[in-house]
């Protein structure tokens, strides 16, 4: 697989993928050597040149994955393809969910009939939101077992893209894999997203905002765990199947809240409690047992106190690319009373 496509490449998954790949595909990793990386991006709001600008090996095409007149030509000259591409705020989806349906669906089968035409092997990433919530005093994790039960229409949106590429897995052969992540953080992300909203406050001298009671637990996954483990599963993944990828890293929103404001060394009461989120899921947790045991996959960031450090750190350092955005996400939230 030494000619890639990675769609969405330029949003912050996708992007942390790229510079995953750029940093450890070079020449001396033999079959593993990755020569060319195209990506292929819209290029919204929620994605940036700047993330893959400058890059070795990396060609930026910008273009709409719901376009087969693009998409077709692209995947038919490469080796596989990672499927980052999704529209993937909830909060966007609660106020117009048609974005989502035509990226995260149409886009999806796009891809799909482009990768069959060609016989080119795929890799679709997804989400645990898939799977709905858990309670807070459930035991259990998310599995590849656990039944779908969406609760967005983002997360029903990706739900759908899942069953696609089952679908065309099965009736197509289609070489495609799966995999559905836990809550990723770390460099690129939007200052609309949760830990890089609180961080940017605290740098710009305001206060974190927390929705609701605080209790809503996330599993939290550094970035570039999720770019290794994904680069595993193309590699090694068997054919057809899912696999789950989790840090072991849940943690509360008021936690998370107080470890940021901690290493800034602010009171642990130092925010602001606001409305919550309409249909906020309640806990998710992935069981990533499958990636560990059969591919031997292990993440780098298992304390997640160090991984947040590693974020702030990034944040801090790079206030050039997130502060224009800065003030026009702060006033999306004031008019939800989320300020």
């Amino acid at each position: 697989m030494s000619r890639l496509l990675v769609t969405g490449g330029a949003g912050f998954i996708g992007s942390n993928f790229v510079r995953y790949l750029v940093d450890h595909t070079d020449a001396r990793e033999g079959d593993r050597a990755v020569e060319q990386i195209t990506v292929l991006d819209k290029l919204t709001y929620a994605s940036t040149r700047e993330a893959v600008e400058g890059l070795e090996r990396v060609e930026l095409v910008v273009g709409d994955i719901a376009d087969a007149d693009v998409v077709e030509p692209l995947v038919a000259r490469h080796d596989a393809v990672v499927h980052y591409a999704a529209e993937s705020h909830n909060d966007n989806s609660l106020d117009d969910p048609s974005p989502f349906i035509r990226t995260n669906l149409v886009g999806t089968f796009t891809i799909l009939e482009a990768v069959r035409k060609a016989g080119v092997r795929l890799h679709h990433v997804s989400t645990d939101e898939v799977y709905g919530d858990l309670d807070l005093d459930d035991p259990k994790r998310f599995t590849e077992d656990t039944p779908y039960n969406p609760s967005s229409p983002y997360s029903a949106s990706k739900a759908g893209s899942d069953h696609l590429v089952r679908a065309w897995v099965r009736s197509f052969g289609v070489r495609a894999t799966i995999s559905n992540c836990s809550n990723n953080y770390g460099p690129w992300q939007h200052v609309e997203k949760f830990i890089p909203r609180q961080i940017t406050n605290l740098i710009t001298g305001g206060r974190p905002k927390l929705y609701g009671d605080g209790l809503n637990v996330r599993d939290w996954i550094h970035a570039d765990d999720h770019s290794s483990a994904v680069w595993t599963i193309l590699n090694e993944g068997r054919i057809g199947e899912t696999y789950l990828i989790g840090a072991d890293g849940e943690k509360s929103n008021l936690e998370v809240v107080q470890l940021i404001l901690k290493h800034f060394g602010r009171p642990l009461d130092d925010f602001d409690h606001v409305t919550d989120r309409a249909g906020h899921d309640r806990r998710y947790a992935i069981e990533s047992g499958k990636l560990r045991s059969e591919l031997g996959w292990r993440p780098t960031y298992e304390d997640f106190e160090a991984g947040l450090a590693n974020t702030i750190e990034w944040y801090q350092a790079n206030e050039e690319w997130w502060r224009p955005h800065k003030e026009a996400t702060e006033a999306t939230y004031a008019s939800k009373g989320q300020a």
